[in-house]
């Protein structure tokens, strides 16, 4: 079967690899229907985390499950499923604590499981699925072509998006900050809508996602940054800053962007991969009184709360996908996001 393995930084070859078989009793093969590129997979793609060896990549999928192992009875051969970004029990203290993120038995796609070896990445054309009760999630069918892209995002940028927003504490009433324009950052919009903000800030600088922030539920757009950026937050919030400010990017100056926008007694909610050198001022938090809350995002535990959402249409987070390339061209995929050619690529193995 294919699949997408990183080599080096822009380096990223669709290879022959093995094909999944079940070896733990708990696992299920999934063949892929539509997988993509998440800017996190940009760090290693960039450079800024090494890459060591060749490795398959990718972390983002939705397809039907292809076969189980006997000890599993949450999901059976022909359901459609959603695969979070991690490999989780579901059952565990800290899954049951909200943060499956750090399940006791899990781990991250492309990496050790801890249940029966290496995992898989997203990015091919079947999947090994350890845990697979705990980590996939039907979808009742029948699902339709056009319902994919939405549904994929349920397996990071939306859930991540949300998690910001909830990080944060955004509710009815709310102003909102969202510095980051990528996937997730437009998630955070839709979030922010969703959970009742009514003034929602997006910070960015480029048209096409401009567009999308709007049409998201984003009233204002911000393109300044650092100073002026602030500036212009705290001109449209009355003078003090944001009620809520969502850090959807993970670098130094996006936390320092986050943290200036956000009015005394307010909160971060970061959901942004620190791959930047992030850094906290805590003499600046302490004497304005300005929390920081959030982290990877637990997604599996949003899944069910989003569905049907996703599914009605009063969300509608797949279009942050502009662009659809097959497996064959994820070469293309993951320089089209580096370029900001693309926000977000779906693939269809």
């Amino acid at each position: 079967m294919r699949a997408t393995v990183i080599h080096a930084p822009h380096d990223i070859r669709v290879e022959e690899v093995r094909d999944p078989t079940l070896s733990t009793g708990a696992d299920a093969i999934v063949r892929v229907v539509a997988a993509c590129v998440c800017g996190s997979d940009l760090w290693p793609y960039r450079g800024v985390t090494a890459t060591h060896e060749p490795h398959r990549i990718g972390h983002e999928f939705v397809g039907v499950v292809d076969a189980i192992g006997p000890d599993v009875h949450q999901v059976a051969v022909g359901d459609f499923v959603i695969a979070p970004f991690y490999v989780c029990d579901n059952t565990c203290a800290n899954c049951r604590n909200g943060v499956s993120t750090s399940c006791l038995k899990g781990g991250w796609w492309g990496g050790d499981d801890k249940v029966g070896g290496f995992a898989d990445g997203g990015q091919g054309e079947r999947v090994r699925v350890p845990l697979a009760d705990g980590t996939l999630v039907v979808v009742p069918g029948p699902v339709s072509d056009d319902e994919i892209p939405g549904l994929l995002t349920l397996s990071d940028v939306m859930g991540t998006g949300h998690h910001a927003a909830l990080s944060a504490g955004v509710g009815v009433g709310d102003s909102v900050v969202v510095v980051g324009d990528g996937a997730v950052g437009l998630c955070a919009i839709i979030a922010a809508k969703r959970l009742g903000a009514t003034m929602i800030i997006a910070m960015s600088r480029h048209p096409q996602r401009q567009a999308l922030a709007r049409e998201f539920g984003a009233t204002h757009i911000v393109e300044e940054r650092g100073d002026a950026g602030i500036a212009s937050v705290r001109e449209l919030t009355g003078g003090i800053g944001a009620d809520r400010v969502l850090e959807c990017v993970g670098t130094k100056e996006s936390m320092d962007q986050a943290l200036r926008s956000t009015r005394p007694g307010g909160m971060v909610g970061y959901v942004g991969v620190p791959n930047g050198g992030p850094e906290l001022p805590i003499r600046q938090m302490f004497n304005r009184n300005v929390g920081v809350n959030g982290g990877v995002a637990p997604v599996r535990g949003y899944i069910e709360e989003l569905l049907p959402d996703v599914r009605s249409g009063a969300i509608k987070p797949g279009l942050v996908f502009d662009l659809v390339l097959p497996l064959g061209e994820a070469a293309e995929a993951y320089a089209a996001m580096d370029e900001r050619r693309a926000t977000k690529v779906l693939l269809r193995p």
